[in-house]
């Protein structure tokens, strides 16, 4: 999908935007990188989205690109884009905290399998976002370097675990994040942030190379880990989608004709201001041409371990979309809350609706949907079947196109 590049670029100019810049010799990799390196500079400060900055292989690797550029060896829409990695995949002589105190110098020798794509792809890595200790909370409070701040209000958290990642692209720090999704870590903060955060089909996106070497939490969390994608916008993240799996176009499927048939979640307990704008966000998808009924997501905790998950997600299909391909629900069933009151609680942002995709092994995307009365983004969730990301991208991608909340920024 090219885009046609404006008069000027920006901060939040779009992956295929700045691709176009660069593919026609207009701007270059090292003069988007410098200016992104700036932005962090100037913004980072307040909001502590980065753990580690990289300026110095980022600026070498611009220079690659440019070279690559000049003579032709175009390798796609990220080639030359700056992008940031969450603190939890391994960076070949970058080091790779997971937030916590005891990786606070932990250097890898070689990166993750998905940063490995996407460098094959041209991508700049710029640096490694902060984030909720070890992944274990959705508050983004509790790091060895420090809270993360809301981009939109200070004093509210950024969601969690991808803290980072979500204030950094919502700020244009960067394009877009490569991060991870055990119980809504992708999705929430970028609700809480107003951006898009998608998590495939379980095993979707590679996930090797995620602290490589060290002890999981547990043998739960290996069956609930996604990979995940932020960026401002769902088009772009299908961009990165299509470097980290490389087998089909996610990006040329944002447009097909197909119609799936969409189902809106009707047993839900949340605060009246995330209902008023979900109600909102159903009613535009079905003036879109979505055929759209009641449903009930099959919400589910962890209590029961991962004993049946196996038959449970070989069932989910059949036993929750029979007669629907789509699910919609809220990001999470309340506003984002104030540091003062969740400082205390890890889990504060809740992952009530959205930890039963990650069970289930489903593609699940949150797009900006409305702003409270504070002024903080809502975030509207499309669940597919398993192996149908490309149907919760298409619906996704033009529900955003038909709304303006993608044109509100919190930093100018």
């Amino acid at each position: 999908m090219e885009a046609s590049p404006s008069s000027r670029w920006d901060h939040y100019s779009s992956v295929a935007e700045l691709a176009a810049w660069l593919r026609q010799r207009r701007a270059s990799p090292v003069e988007f990188v410098s200016a992104c390196l700036q932005r962090i500079e100037n913004l980072d400060p307040q909001l502590n989205a980065f753990i580690t900055v990289a300026a110095e292989s980022a600026a070498e690797a611009a220079k690659t690109a440019e070279a690559e550029i000049e003579h032709g060896k175009w390798r796609g829409f990220l080639h030359g884009v700056p992008l940031a990695v969450k603190d939890f995949y391994d960076t070949s002589g970058i080091r790779t905290t997971a937030g916590a105190e005891q990786f606070r110098h932990r250097v890898p020798n070689v990166d993750a399998a998905a940063v490995r794509r996407l460098k094959d792809a041209g991508a700049i890595i710029v640096g490694k976002t902060n984030m909720h200790a070890l992944g274990m909370g959705t508050t983004g409070l509790q790091s060895a370097f420090g809270p993360v701040k809301n981009p939109w209000n200070p004093d509210y958290i950024a969601g969690g675990s991808s803290s980072g990642s979500a204030a950094a692209v919502a700020s244009g720090m960067c394009c877009a994040t490569l991060d991870t999704d055990a119980i809504g870590s992708c999705r929430l903060p970028a609700a809480c942030c107003g951006v898009v955060g998608f998590k495939g089909t379980y095993s979707l996106i590679e996930m090797s190379g995620i602290l490589g070497g060290e002890q999981p939490p547990s043998d739960e969390i290996l069956w609930l880990s996604h990979a995940g994608v932020m960026a401002r916008k769902v088009e772009d993240v299908a961009h990165v989608l299509d470097a980290l799996v490389g087998s089909t176009s996610f990006v040329d499927g944002l447009n097909q004709e197909a119609i799936p048939r969409v189902g809106a979640a009707n047993n839900l307990a949340a605060d009246t201001e995330v209902l008023e704008a979900f109600e909102q966000a159903v009613e535009t998808i079905g003036a879109l041409g979505y055929p759209v009924t009641g449903a009930a997501p099959p919400l589910t905790d962890f209590g029961k371990g991962a004993r049946n998950i196996e038959s449970d997600r070989e069932a989910v299909a059949n036993r929750h979309f029979g007669h629907i391909d789509l699910l919609l629900l809220p990001t999470a069933p309340n506003t984002t809350p104030p540091i003062k009151e969740a400082e205390n609680n890890p889990l504060a942002m809740s992952a009530e609706y959205t930890m039963f995709a990650n069970y289930f092994g489903l593609p699940a995307i949150s797009v900006p949907c409305g702003f409270d009365r504070r002024g903080l983004p809502l975030g509207l969730q499309i669940v597919g079947r398993p192996w149908d990301d490309q149907s919760v991208l298409q619906v996704a991608h033009r529900y955003q196109s038909a709304s303006a909340y993608i044109e509100r920024r919190p930093v100018p």
